[in-house]
């Protein structure tokens, strides 16, 4: 999730900014006094007893709103993350805030300060003022909103400081200059997290062509155990005289040995990539549970499992063709020999889906249309499965 908290002082342009923002990362907004508002508009237990409370002229003490924030957090599943507005207020309400992050297994990715001189927010606040008409808003009430917020803002920059995530944004500019300096650091934010996905197809699904196209746009290493047990074979390796006998007679390379070419290659691009795509790996159960433990091993995780879907006849039909071209693959010869191969493959594969679908990790895309067609149906969800990545 792509979880935010966007500070700034009055006039300073966080409610337009904070717009921009939950539509262009789909992100839930959250004010402690709407969410107030909201749970006692519900009439639920809560906002009972928040009401009685704000109606005796008291304020909402921090049990009431670590249980009403609480539950608007886990109810709100639609999104793919929150930005905050007036919480957290105090230390303690930022120690809330780090908890019920912790029970959701996710955290906080950014902190962002819209400064802007004082001068400047008073000279926009009166301006407002005058356009919506509001006698109210005089100078010396609008400083004393600026000074309230610099007193409580302070100590919670100081709890923040220390976590390497207070970014300071320039809120001079127009909407448009100050957005992208913000948008600049999310894109970053989300570009440091590792990505590791599984292209998943039967043969003649375009996996080879998607896998590259993924590779480049994200910055990510293609693996395939077939291009890593021909280059192994190359490299004239301690490993070759152990994979020769296998190649030659048509027989799967056991695992043992693919799991150190695997292990080899991660290590080869250690820094060098933020993630891996992986084509025709995993093939069966075990491999699926390997690759797990290899990834843990380096502290990383499977991010997305894509599908693509190609209709039986379709399949046929590529394969056939392909079997006319310099491409063509061994069992490309003849109707028979292509159904064989699906056939094995569906057998091979489809516990291994199962496996991911259990998990939630698996994102269905339709393969039918051109090559760029059936990219742009697939970087969608995987762009937003990125952002979602705890």
């Amino acid at each position: 999730m792509l979880n935010l908290i966007l500070f700034g002082p009055p006039g300073a342009g966080k409610g337009t900014q904070s717009e921009l923002l939950m539509q262009c990362y789909n992100l839930n907004y959250i004010s402690t006094g709407e969410v107030l508002r909201s749970e006692i508009k519900a009439g639920s237990k809560l906002g009972l007893k928040a009401k009685a409370i704000i109606d005796a002229g008291g304020l909402v003490d921090d049990e009431i709103i670590v249980q009403i924030i609480g539950n608007f957090l886990r109810s709100e599943n639609r999104c793919d993350g929150f930005l905050f507005d007036g919480f957290p207020r105090t230390y303690v309400q930022a120690y809330i805030l780090d908890g019920l992050f912790t029970r959701m297994q996710t955290g906080l990715n950014r902190i962002f300060i819209l400064d802007v001189p004082e001068e400047e927010c008073v000279k926009r606040l009166l301006q407002r003022a005058q356009e919506q008409g509001r006698s109210d808003d005089n100078e010396l009430v609008i400083k004393k909103r600026l000074q309230e917020y610099h007193e409580k803002t302070l100590p919670l920059l100081e709890f923040y400081d220390q976590s390497g995530i207070l970014t300071r944004i320039d809120g001079m500019g127009t909407t448009e200059e100050v957005f992208a300096r913000i948008n600049k650091q999310v894109t970053d934010e989300i570009n440091r997290k590792q990505v590791n996905i599984i292209l998943f197809g039967y043969p003649g699904a375009g996996r080879a062509t998607q896998a590259d196209k993924l590779a480049h746009d994200f910055n990510l290493t293609c693996i395939s155990t077939g291009e890593l047990l021909h280059e192994e074979l190359k490299s004239q390796s301690a490993m070759t005289s152990q994979i020769v006998p296998y190649l030659s007679k048509g027989l799967l390379v056991p695992d043992e040995i693919v799991i150190r070419l695997i292990e080899k290659k991660l290590q080869q691009n250690e820094g060098t990539s933020r993630g891996y795509v992986f084509k025709g790996y995993p093939r069966t159960l075990v491999q699926a549970y390997i690759l797990d433990g290899i990834l843990k091993k380096k502290g990383h995780s499977i991010s997305c499992v894509i599908n693509l879907q190609v209709p039986f006849l379709e399949l046929v039909k590529r394969l056939d063709a392909r079997g006319q071209t310099a491409a063509k693959m061994a069992y490309d010869g003849s109707a028979s020999t292509i159904v064989a191969r699906l056939e094995e493959h569906e057998q091979r594969t489809e516990p291994v889906l199962e496996y991911y679908r259990i998990h939630n990790q698996v994102i269905d895309v339709d393969g039918k249309g051109s090559d760029a067609e059936v990219y742009d149906r697939l970087k969608e969800p995987v762009v937003r499965t990125i952002r979602n990545l705890r």
